[in-house]
């Protein structure tokens, strides 16, 4: 006997009855626009379309591959599992992993199980799966192995990082990638001229250039982009036409920091971290500032970006401009001192000096080498003549015999050898070249 399924998790799931969501005109308007066909879908043709294994799938009524779909919010992740459930004609079972644990993934197979005995194949969605932890992914491993489910699991993180190697190996990674700009004005369109679920019904009017705004500042979230146009066209009272006409000024109110928005502890911190430190690597000015004020604006700890810049001025720059560390230093200390929003004038400041100073990895090119001959001769004995002989025993070993004070000795600068003598002769640091125009800065 199978364990009966615990009553009321899927209680509502009636077999004959269409997996669409229902219709509430009170919803917010990127749920009320969601597609209800894959026709409607917008963007994502490389992993829906006919030559596709996925489009194929679909379209043979065969069986469709448990896949992982790792994208940004607002791609269609969600949105795409259920079009596919339904076009594939799967049943579809949505878990979240923030509400659910190992208790409700086993109710969900079981009713798998149960629905599969009368001929129903079923989609497991898991929405944010990367919240599960390894046992709660384990949970699922033999149900998708033996076909007991399909499953679709949804993230915003690098599946390499945050799904079970062993899960993983059972799924296909699906990339949704940022929907485009002409995908986001399709959606808007869709969204103004809509009856019934669109906004057509608050006679809206929006000069096409503000939508084609609004979905650049969107930046490849469609869920962002109709939010912020349903907010801001509620905020607009209609004119004397009794139309509503939004400007620029209540869609950018409205977009808010949504544009800057991003999980802090998560990949895309990183990149954006990434992608200032090597814009000043490559002297690039204004990319630098570009990246320093999505970090900024994001929300990110500005003490972060200082370490990262302190970093920075002694990996990449080092003696090529020794006053670089001190800049950035300096801005550590200042934003530490006095916080945000005025600590944004150190750090742009910092980064400007940074990214024009000479470049110069000899210093991390010096230590590795020398850490690399360090790990190959650990037992190389310190030569006698530098060590310390703090006893009379060790006075008598020899310890210290042969050492020549510089200050007395200058001649023991090249004479007297410091490394071991398996060693001698080697050389880890080439000082970088002087820089060009005699003021320190590149051209």
């Amino acid at each position: 006997m199978g364990r009966e399924t615990p009553r009321g998790l899927f209680d509502e799931i009636d077999d004959g009855a269409d997996d669409e969501p229902a219709e509430d005109p009170d919803a917010p308007l990127a749920e009320r626009m969601r597609p209800r066909t894959l026709a409607e879908f917008v963007g994502h043709s490389r992993l829906i379309g006919q030559g596709s294994l996925l489009g194929r799938a679909i379209r043979a009524q065969g069986r469709v591959p448990s896949m992982i779909l790792w994208g940004a919010p607002g791609t269609g992740k969600t949105t795409l599992a259920r079009l596919v459930a339904n076009a594939a004609g799967l049943r579809f079972l949505p878990l979240s992993a923030v509400f659910s644990g190992v208790k409700e993934v086993r109710a969900a197979i079981d009713e798998a199980r149960r629905l599969g005995r009368r001929g129903t194949r079923v989609l497991l969605f898991i929405d944010e799966i990367h919240r599960f932890n390894k046992a709660q992914q384990d949970a699922l491993l033999h149900a998708v192995e033996q076909g007991t489910v399909t499953l679709f699991g949804a993230t915003t993180e690098n599946p390499s990082f945050e799904v079970n190697a062993a899960l993983l190996s059972r799924c296909r990674v699906a990339v949704l990638d940022p929907l485009s700009c002409e995908d986001l004005e399709t959606i808007l369109n869709r969204a103004i001229a809509g009856e019934g679920n669109g906004l057509a019904r608050l006679s809206l009017r929006i000069a096409p250039e503000l939508v084609r705004k609004l979905a650049g500042w969107a930046e490849g979230d469609a869920r962002v982009a109709l939010t912020t146009l349903e907010q801001a066209v509620v905020a607009t009272p209609p004119g004397e036409d009794g139309v509503r006409e939004p400007t620029e000024e209540a869609l950018a109110e409205a977009l808010g920091q949504a544009r800057y928005a991003y999980d802090r502890q998560g990949e895309d911190h990183y990149n954006l971290a990434s992608a200032l430190i090597k814009s000043l690597r490559n002297s690039d000015v204004d990319a630098g500032l570009y990246w320093l004020a999505r970090l900024i604006e994001g929300g990110a700890d500005p003490l972060f970006i200082a370490r990262r810049l302190c970093i920075l001025a002694s990996e990449d720059i080092g003696l090529a401009d020794p006053q670089a560390m001190v800049q950035a230093a300096a801005a550590a200390q200042i934003v530490h001192q006095i916080g945000m929003p005025e600590g944004l004038f150190p750090l742009s400041q910092a980064t400007i000096y940074l990214a024009r100073a000479p470049k110069s990895g000899a210093v991390k090119t010096a230590y590795r080498a020398a850490a690399a001959d360090a790990a190959a001769s650990a037992r190389e004995p310190v030569p006698l003549h530098l060590r310390n002989a703090v006893t009379p025993l060790m006075k008598r070993a020899g310890y210290g015999e042969g050492y020549r004070y510089v200050h007395d000795d200058p001649a023991a600068r090249e004479e007297m050898p410091c490394l071991p003598e398996a060693l001698r002769g080697r050389h880890y640091f080439e000082p970088p070249a002087e820089p060009d125009g005699g003021d320190g800065r590149q051209p």
